[in-house]
């Protein structure tokens, strides 16, 4: 368990938080491209460490990320109007480019020097692997702010990258470790992720099978300077005298995980902190596009359509009051959680922890080897980043391009630290 104290570290990310601080020396997502496609289209409302933003496609196709609030009296742009590259608030038309440049003040004299003296706070912006990326760190615009760089999880161009994104009402830290909790999955889980008579993890287009019926895997973990890996190690169902199912799981800190694939593609999330209390949660199907489900097919699988289960917003219907749309009667019937969607179960677990889950009062056993790895790795990261050395995961210390999760059927004299592997992508299928 955690103490207070040490809860507070780990989960408070708004204003000089350091937990906020320190993720703010990383790239991060700040909405999907798809929700600003369209040039000269509607702004969109974001959030991320308490602070508010508008990011917005101007006349050219170039994305800004900027402060929700106009310079002049802090009326929000979300209303504004998008017109001729630039985003113009409607209280008295002052106009602001992607840069934060205030390029027209109509309210002002024309011969006013007021223009050039004023600039709106704007961000970097990257785009890639279906999201927009802004850098929020206060070197931000400066020589000394880290490049981009891929995520593990989209490391080309011409991967294919499927994401679902939902935001829910509770603290990032207990969404991430549900994502690297190897033993939750086989109980809640256990009606889509089903035991079978397979040689690996393979993907249906309604479960994922696995091959093994062990619900109490041996955990190992390996810190590493970006984060940790571990292997969760069950008994398969065939020949478990003399082999292990090994699924090994990468935390890329700060709030990324990299989750075992199955035979057809790549899995991985990304945590977002909006606040204290709300996430932007990203469920990232990714790999050769021939294999991929498409983002329809993908938000359909796990329960996350706009429209269906989402509001227009991201937010969840389900939700506490209507728990979650649980079926009681397919209960009885055999399934497992009576809720469907992989992300709905998890999300019906996490926000029941309530916005800022007390850690104080956990009782963890063997199966939370991981939970205590990144509670004391980012514990100690946060409080090394307060006594003045670099963010975990920055500079020399970032993932190396070759680390990946996987899952196999292998020898029990095999050391999964040192097994081989790379991420799943069918070169045939090219």
């Amino acid at each position: 368990m955690l103490t207070p104290e040490e809860n507070e570290l780990l989960c408070r990310v708004e204003g000089d938080a350091p937990m906020g601080q320190l993720m703010r020396r990383h790239w991060m997502p700040v909405c999907l491209i798809e929700e600003v496609s369209e040039p000269d289209g509607p702004p969109v409302k974001a959030k991320m460490f308490g602070e508010d933003l508008v990011v917005f496609r101007d006349t050219n196709g170039t994305v800004g990320v900027m402060d929700e609030y106009c310079p002049h009296r802090r009326a929000s742009l979300v209303f504004g109007r998008n017109e001729d590259c630039g985003l113009r608030c409607l209280y008295h038309g002052w106009k602001m480019d992607v840069k934060g440049n205030i390029v027209e003040m109509v309210s002002e004299p024309a011969d006013s020097p007021m223009k050039d003296k004023v600039k709106h706070r704007s961000y970097p912006v990257q785009e890639w692997g279906g999201f927009v990326w802004t850098y929020m760190g206060p070197d931000y615009g400066s020589a000394t702010m880290p490049k981009f760089r891929p995520p593990a999880w989209a490391p080309t161009a011409d991967t294919r990258v499927t994401i679902a994104k939902v935001v829910l009402p509770c603290n990032w830290a207990q969404i991430l470790e549900g994502a690297i909790d190897s033993a939750h999955s086989s109980s809640l889980h256990s009606s889509d992720m089903v035991p079978a008579r397979v040689d690996g993890a393979k993907a249906t287009d309604k479960q994922w099978l696995r091959p093994s019926t062990d619900k109490a895997p041996r955990l190992q973990a390996e810190r590493t300077p970006y984060g940790f890996r571990y292997a969760a190690i069950r008994r398969p169902i065939n020949n478990a005298a003399e082999t292990d199912y090994i699924r090994t799981t990468v935390f890329v800190a700060p709030n990324a995980v990299l989750i075992p694939p199955n035979n057809l593609y790549n899995v991985a999330n990304i945590n977002v902190p909006m606040d204290d209390t709300t996430t932007a949660f990203y469920f990232i199907g990714w790999g050769h596009p021939a294999h991929t489900p498409e983002t329809a097919t993908w938000r359909k699988f796990l329960g996350q359509t706009v429209g269906v289960d989402l509001d227009k917003t991201y937010r969840p219907l389900r939700n506490l009051d209507n728990l979650f749309w649980q079926d009681r009667a397919a209960m009885k019937a055999g399934n497992f959680t009576g809720i469907n969607g992989i992300p709905n179960q998890d999300a019906a677990m996490w926000i029941s922890m309530g916005p800022i889950a007390d850690r104080t009062r956990d009782r963890l056993g063997a199966s939370d080897l991981a939970i205590v790895e990144f509670r004391t790795q980012m514990v100690d990261a946060v409080r090394a980043f307060k006594a003045g050395q670099p963010a975990i995961g920055t500079g020399d210390a970032a993932v190396p391009e070759d680390v990946c999760a996987f899952q196999s059927i292998v020898p029990k004299t095999t050391d999964w630290r040192a097994y081989k592997t790379k991420y799943v992508w069918d070169e045939a299928a090219e």
